[in-house]
């Protein structure tokens, strides 16, 4: 049976170009999360898209400018604990929250299941 609870969804926008101590945002973002334990964190890359300043981001031949966004998903209190620990490492994006419920699902493997067996 499916574990379920209550938890947080942040959706950080930014662009592939963003950087943080010389690596990708996106990459220093992720790592951030792992260090700190948080329950998950995937990274898609968008075809085309815009935010505040209305500039277009997208790829092009010579470098990639397209939008980013990461999504994380943990309880409340650790996004909490998370937001404040990120802000810092950004130069510009948005960060935005939900309430979800979390549902996890995790099947037993025997010794023999997945072995082609």
């Amino acid at each position: 049976m499916p574990q379920v609870q209550q938890a947080e969804i942040l959706r950080i926008h930014i662009s592939e170009s963003d950087r943080y101590q010389g690596k990708p945002l996106f990459e220093a973002i992720v790592a951030k999360c792992r260090e700190l334990r948080i329950a998950g964190a995937t990274v898609f890359a968008g075809l085309e898209g815009y935010g505040e300043t209305a500039e277009l981001h997208k790829a092009h031949l010579v470098h990639s400018h397209r939008p980013i966004l990461i999504s994380i998903v943990d309880t409340a209190e650790n996004i909490r604990r998370l937001i404040p620990v990120i802000e810092p490492m950004m130069d510009t994006g948005l960060m935005a929250t939900s309430s979800v419920q979390m549902i996890r699902v995790q099947k037993r493997v025997t010794a023999n299941e997945g072995r082609g067996a």
